[in-house]
């Protein structure tokens, strides 16, 4: 017994591809350092470096190889060799497209040297160590509130409660969104495959991350699968992930509900108050940083009237029982939901004290976050791709090849002011565009650097099409269009998981520099090159 148990264990083992599944654990990692490793190590275990880039029937996408070429036609036609620190800026992001080609050519060497059996073996190992490290990380949230719902804890100045789903960032260590969005592309996978339990598992912890607009992303997505592309089987599954998101949305963290529906009216009423309608007995359920100044200040009066109520009403308890000696029946206490520590506290950050500092030195060169008095009337993201749109306005020349790397929407841009916003990077090396500090950094630092209810990522200007478009011109723009995804659908099985797949890429783009971030792209690229190897299998 105990042999054939063994047995079946080494035949688990030897279904999937550890260099892979290593590679994807380390190169997911949040750390810069950690995915240098990854790329170090796997380089080490399998080497060649056989890209075989075409423009015909090219192996990898020849969209990086043309981006880094825009690159380079911009760092001469402005001069920036002139500039010392913008040359460290500009080596650094090419660096970046390099680890990419880098990671994507592993990942087509794992797909093309094994069976799509032990890529899928592999894939579902991967999500089932990422759940077990979201659960952890939600099972010490719920210890260290004593509660089995901290979505609604309100506690230990509302810690937890709304922004829960923060904490649970996944095996990557990254931002909770990036998790949610590894799990949408889990959930898809899993659905296309009829693989029910691994399907909801994901769904589950896609929820639990509280990513307002991946869920609604993924929901269309499903929708789309619900319509086009299911059986019954597949229509059932899909059924109960929207039964899980109405669960979560109205029963587990109802918040979130109000978050969503705050967002859309001030979206739709451009920035008139969204919250001239909501009930009295509601402003004092919900957060402080989703409410007006206004409200708030409704809000701390009707909690000193509840508590003076309160008092009065223990005042007269005491008297009465006291006067009539009638017996009383003794409760445990239970905590007030008034008092200080349920309510939310703002903590000024390093990084906010960094970006205070940073406003009132350049004060003049920030029209948004330097004027106390100015009022947003849309999103971050709206407000920047209007500053983008107007850019070129005002430098039609720039619109074919762009500013360049680092010189007005990235990552990159970013993490070289040594503000601490994208990772740490050495003061002495700073570099910072005046096109980046006008515009999308003025838009950043003008809602990041107050309460922390609009430190959202529909308040961010991070976008990919923003990106490509302002630092690579139309012409990266078209590259990314006709070279990346087009490389994909070309090749695609349509009536595969690669499709929807697609879809959920080509709208999570539109909110962050995913690129640059060095995660999710090559596992979207992962499940893309499997799909292509089990359509020619069938051939």
């Amino acid at each position: 017994m105990i042999k054939k148990y063994l047995a079946g264990t080494k035949n688990i083992f030897k279904t999937i591809d550890w260099k892979l599944l290593i590679f994807l654990l380390m190169f997911l990692n949040v750390k810069l350092v950690m995915k240098l490793a990854a790329l170090v190590c796997i380089y080490f275990f399998r080497p060649g470096f056989k890209f075989q880039f075409r423009f015909r029937n090219s192996r990898l996408p020849l969209f990086y190889l043309l981006v880094i070429g825009i690159a380079l036609i911009n760092y001469c036609i402005t001069a920036g060799f002139a500039i010392p620190n913008y040359t460290i800026t500009f080596l650094i992001g090419i660096g970046f497209w390099i680890f990419s080609i880098l990671a994507i050519h592993q990942i087509k060497l794992s797909v093309e040297g094994n069976e799509p059996r032990v890529i899928h073996k592999t894939i579902y190992i991967f999500f089932i160590i990422n759940t077990i490290v979201s659960v952890i990380t939600f099972l010490i949230i719920i210890w260290q509130t004593k509660t089995l719902n901290p979505y609604l804890y309100q506690g230990q100045y509302q810690k937890y409660f709304i922004g829960t789903g923060d904490y649970i960032k996944g095996i990557s260590f990254d931002t909770s969104t990036t998790n949610a969005v590894l799990n949408g592309f889990g959930v898809i996978y899993f659905l296309q495959r009829k693989q029910a339990a691994m399907a909801l598992l994901c769904m589950i912890i896609l929820l639990m991350t509280g990513s307002n607009v991946i869920n609604i992303i993924v929901s269309l997505v499903l929708l789309f699968m619900f319509i086009f592309q299911s059986d019954k089987i597949q229509k059932s599954l899909i059924a109960i992930c929207y039964f899980l998101l109405i669960v979560f949305m109205t029963k587990i963290s109802p918040q979130n509900n109000n978050y969503m529906v705050n967002f859309f009216n001030n979206f739709f009423d451009k920035g008139i108050n969204v919250h001239k309608n909501i009930l009295q007995s509601d402003i004092k359920k919900l957060p402080d940083s989703s409410l007006t100044p206004e409200e708030r200040r409704q809000k701390i009066a009707m909690l000193y009237l509840d508590s003076m109520t309160f008092l009065e009403n223990e005042k007269q308890n005491f008297i009465g029982s006291h006067t009539l000696a009638i017996p009383v029946n003794l409760s445990l206490p239970v905590d007030d939901i008034n008092s200080p520590q349920f309510q939310h506290k703002s903590f000024v950050t390093p990084v906010e004290q960094n970006m205070f500092h940073f406003i009132d030195a350049h004060s003049s060169a920030l029209p948004m976050s330097a004027d106390i008095l100015f009022h947003a009337k849309y999103p971050g993201k709206i407000i920047a791709w209007k500053q983008t749109l107007n850019y070129f306005k005002q430098h039609p020349s720039k619109i074919i090849t762009g500013t360049g790397i680092g010189n007005f929407s990235s990552k990159l841009a970013f993490k070289t002011t040594a503000l601490d916003i994208a990772g740490s990077y050495p003061e002495k090396y700073k570099y910072i565009s005046h096109d980046f500090l006008a515009n999308h950094l003025d838009v950043y630092l003008y809602f990041f650097s107050k309460e922390d209810g609009l430190h959202s990522i529909t308040n961010s200007p991070g976008s990919v099409y923003d990106w490509l478009l302002s630092e690579y011109g139309i012409i990266g723009l078209l590259a990314f269009f006709l070279f990346y995804i087009g490389f994909f659908i070309k090749k695609l099985n349509l009536f595969s998981y690669s499709i929807p797949c697609i879809l959920l890429l080509s709208a999570i783009l539109f909110f962050d520099y995913w690129f640059e971030q060095l995660s999710i792209i090559i596992f979207f690229e992962l499940l893309i090159f499997l799909n292509m190897k089990e359509k020619v299998n069938r051939l």
